[in-house]
């Protein structure tokens, strides 16, 4: 099962805009990929869905920090995802921890993905205007 994630984790890495066609080796065809913001299934909805994504970053880069098996064909992979958006922070690089849960078939290929992490501190935090107010609204509730 460690195995399992470390090798996924490898690839997963090494995805770029240029090589998103290798999902295919990653996925099924009926994948059902789930983050704080998007829910998508289907192979061609997440090669659409990542292309969207390395479109507007200047730069994505994922490190793995955490390889947790749960049962066979379950395990959590925990990271830190760390992105350039010319929109956002002013174009400074964004850190953001969170972890994946995937559930794969015998074949190998990752048929549930979900993703967790905090949508505020990935992108509405770093929003011109917005992103003060946020931040003002979690001292108030802390």
């Amino acid at each position: 099962m460690s195995d399992f994630l470390h090798d996924f984790a490898r690839r997963f890495a090494g995805l770029d805009a240029g090589n998103l066609h290798r999902l295919g080796e990653l996925y099924t065809s009926d994948v059902h990929f789930t983050d704080p913001l998007h829910e998508v299934i289907g192979l061609d909805a997440l090669q659409d869905y990542f292309a969207a994504l390395y479109a507007n970053v200047e730069q994505l880069d994922f490190e793995f920090i955490g390889f947790d098996p749960v049962r066979d064909g379950e395990g959590y992979l925990r990271w830190v995802m760390s992105y350039r958006h010319p929109s956002l922070k002013r174009g400074r690089l964004i850190s953001l921890e969170g972890c994946s849960l995937l559930r794969w078939n015998a074949e190998g290929k990752v048929e549930r993905h979900r993703d967790f992490f905090d949508a505020g501190a990935l992108l509405y935090e770093h929003v011109p205007l917005l992103g003060p107010a946020i931040r003002w609204l979690q001292r108030r509730l802390a």
